[in-house]
């Protein structure tokens, strides 16, 4: 099999993905900024290692010569998603990563010219975000191909990793967003509530500024998309009263002290993981006529590490679209159905 690196692999997620991709049999080469940390993972298990920045343009192109792919897994993408796409482009190399930021996913489609002339993929969100939300979206897509209203979202019990918890930190300043007549637009925080019944019964939910705002509709073109997440009901009311943090985040100094706590936040272990499966909702809408699709996972966590590595195999397996590519696009609409703790998708 082609070389394939795994940046990032010292963090929450990409240790979990660097041990089953060795439990499976497969050899990246582990890559990151902390020398101590990722030497002594490549050490434990068997593996190669290169320590690098992504600020280090000469350097970092030196370390991906060489590489048919990059699984991206250091967060928060915003900030190391498009350098590592640019060094992606000019050594070569297919990009994928596992963020959930709209962001990210429109700096991707904006280098869709770029990458198609390189001939290299450029599929951001092959984890949990937003593997299984762009699999609903493309079924029920195919469901009621009329669409012009998507709303998608998920229930997810789990508690986050460091990661994930410095990424909704500094997603505070951005607001909520959502897709309205094709065009991403900003909305206040938790600025719809609804009772859903993601598959394991109603609960309260939010909108969030989720990546699927961005992926579902150039999977689908529906033009109006939100994206929403189960959360207790108090928490409804304080993702409503956000607005109120966003001034302080902006700024520099407060911002930069909140990423800091999250630090001191710990992943769950595999028991956790294993007592905490999720549950995907989607529902399609069109002149009165509605579609709904439900689906469960394993563990987000879980799940971002059979995703992540399947469409790691299935690209250094055979030759992928060059280009931007959202995850149901590369891989079919049954790929999240397929994974391991994975439901069918059921569509009403």
């Amino acid at each position: 099999m082609s070389p394939w690196m795994l940046y990032g692999a010292n963090g929450y997620t990409g240790q979990l993905i660097a041990r089953e991709a060795v439990r499976c049999g497969l050899a990246p080469t582990l890559a990151g900024r902390d020398s101590s940390k990722i030497g002594a993972l490549a050490q434990e298990l068997g593996l190669l290692h290169r320590v690098f920045a992504l600020d280090q343009a000469d350097d970092t192109a030196d370390h991906l010569r060489g590489m048919a792919l990059v699984l991206h897994c250091a967060g928060p993408f915003s900030a190391t998603g498009a350098p590592m796409m640019e060094h992606c482009l000019r050594s070569g190399a297919h990009y994928l990563d596992i963020t959930g930021e709209i962001d990210v996913f429109e700096q991707a489609h904006a280098r869709n010219a770029r990458a198609q002339a390189a001939g290299v993929l450029l599929c951001p969100g092959v984890g949990f975000d937003v593997v299984p939300t762009d699999c609903v979206a493309a079924a029920l897509k195919d469901t009621l191909p009329e669409a012009t209203h998507l709303r998608l979202g998920f229930d997810t019990r789990s508690a986050v990793s460091p990661g994930t918890a410095k990424t909704a930190a500094e997603g505070i300043a951005l607001g909520g967003r959502v897709r309205r007549d094709g065009r991403i637009v900003r909305v206040p925080h938790g600025y719809r509530t609804r009772r859903i019944d993601f598959g394991d019964g109603v609960r309260t939910a939010v909108t969030i500024g989720w990546g699927d705002v961005s992926t579902a509709f150039h999977t689908t073109d529906i033009p109006n998309i939100e994206v929403y997440a189960a959360v207790p009901p108090a928490a409804a009311l304080a993702a409503k009263l956000g607005f109120l943090l966003e001034p302080l985040m902006a700024v520099p100094l407060v911002r930069d002290a909140v990423t800091r706590r999250t630090g001191a936040v710990r992943g769950p272990d595999a028991a956790a993981r294993a007592g905490r499966p999720s549950f995907v909702w989607g529902e399609a809408e069109a002149a009165g006529l509605r579609r709904t699709c439900r689906m469960r996972t394993a563990n987000g966590y879980d799940f971002t590490v059979s995703s992540a590595l399947g469409v790691v195999s299935s690209v250094l397996g055979r030759p992928p679209p060059a280009g931007f590519c959202t995850p149901s696009r590369l891989m079919g609409k049954n790929f999240a159905s397929a994974l391991p703790g994975s439901s069918a998708m059921i569509v009403t």
